[in-house]
């Protein structure tokens, strides 16, 4: 990553296609150990592309990777015949009243922590 990291930079530097050597040195500025056979497979794979199409490619690919839904909104999709949406309803009906439980025994014991006196007083 830190091979392409480079590339990119020296392309927004205005070379339009930099050498290994550009990219070496960019990645020696900050102390990092260039190793030539990451760098070399880089080079080759860019070489003669232009980036910005290179990215506007690996966009178009990314969007057909499943990223995976929320259960809440797989839950919301599911058909409105009983099916699974009504026990993730349940559910999540239930975990709000824990939560609301869960917070009046928190309110609770912060007030015994008080003691009647506060740190300003």
């Amino acid at each position: 990553m830190r091979y392409v990291a480079a590339y990119l930079l020296a392309v927004l530097g205005g070379k339009a296609n930099p050498s290994a050597e550009d990219v070496q040195k960019i990645l020696e500025s900050i102390g990092i150990d260039v190793e030539d056979d990451k760098l070399q497979k880089v080079i080759s794979e860019l070489d003669g592309k232009d980036v910005n199409q290179v990215i506007k490619d690996g966009l178009g690919k990314l969007a057909s990777i499943p990223c995976g839904a929320p259960v809440e909104a797989a839950a919301t999709t599911a058909p409105a015949k009983g099916g699974a949406a009504a026990p993730a309803a349940e559910a999540k009906k239930d975990t709000k009243k824990e939560e609301k439980k869960e917070e009046k025994k928190e309110e609770k014991e912060e007030s015994d922590d008080d003691m009647g006196f506060g740190l300003f007083d």
